[in-house]
């Protein structure tokens, strides 16, 4: 059974979470409005575009399946893609004799791995995973956009400013995922090289973990996996909030 995926807010970051506690990255706390910074991350050609999704006439809707109907079948899509793709992280290919798309490049714990210093499988693991997260989820977005759009005039100008603000934001979001790969280098040396000091000492005091073959290797294959599905949590956060809309404009608030 897949792992169940966090459920995130604008207000919180399960992937800041997970990145700070690997001491990767430092959290911080950003109190520029949100109306500001999202000025700042669109050019005039994307704000142009944004003026117009805002200011465009009432569409016309032609009636379709009942809302909340469509509600249940979009969030059971969510589940099904999120599943999937959870699952593939989960799946590492070392554990069963199951073929997985995506192996991960991790070797038994009785392996010897001193040697096993070469970053570069696993940053191509990690790219592997993202090209298959950006597809999945692109084209999920896209879909419930398309349904959104197909139920009510407010919901079918919510799905044009989503389509607005996914093209205008997309260049930043690839920049910013795009550092992951290289915060996990600076967490994988690290591991690799409190291992070797620990060889090198052969000191009783120091952890049990450190002296073990592969020990430190298995843990960064764990806390790489966290941050894939804290990613995949963090790509999912506009589908869930489009579907939210049409779940809420079906049953307001009292």
């Amino acid at each position: 059974m897949a792992q169940s995926l966090p459920r995130t807010r604008l207000n919180t970051s399960t992937l800041v979470r997970v990145l700070a506690d690997l001491a990767v990255a430092d959290p911080v706390e950003n109190r520029q409005p949100f109306a500001e910074r999202l000025g700042q991350w669109l050019d005039f050609s994307d704000s142009l575009a944004l003026y117009s999704a805002l200011n465009a006439g009432i569409p016309t809707v032609l009636p379709g399946l009942a809302a909340d109907s469509v509600a249940v079948a979009l969030r059971s899509e969510l589940t099904r893609v999120a599943g999937g793709l959870t699952q593939a992280i989960a799946a590492d290919g070392l554990s069963g004799s199951d073929k997985v798309r995506i192996a991960l490049p991790c070797p038994l714990p009785n392996d010897s791995v001193e040697s096993a210093s070469d970053f570069a499988p696993y940053h191509r693991y990690y790219l592997s995973h993202q090209r298959e997260m950006s597809h999945a989820v692109t084209t999920l977005r896209a879909k419930v956009r398309l349904v959104l759009s197909e139920q009510s005039a407010p919901l079918a100008r919510v799905a044009a400013l989503d389509a607005v603000l996914e093209q205008g934001l997309a260049a930043r979001e690839r920049t910013l995922l795009a550092n992951l790969p290289a915060l996990l280098a600076r967490h994988f040396e690290r591991l690799y090289q409190t291992h070797r000091e620990a060889l090198a000492a052969d000191q009783a005091d120091l952890p049990a973990q450190w002296m073990r073959p592969g020990a430190w290797l298995l843990r960064f294959c764990r806390d790489m996996q966290s941050v894939l599905r804290a990613e995949l949590a963090c790509r999912l956060q506009a589908v869930e909030g489009l579907i939210e809309t049409l779940e809420n404009e079906e049953h307001p608030t009292q």
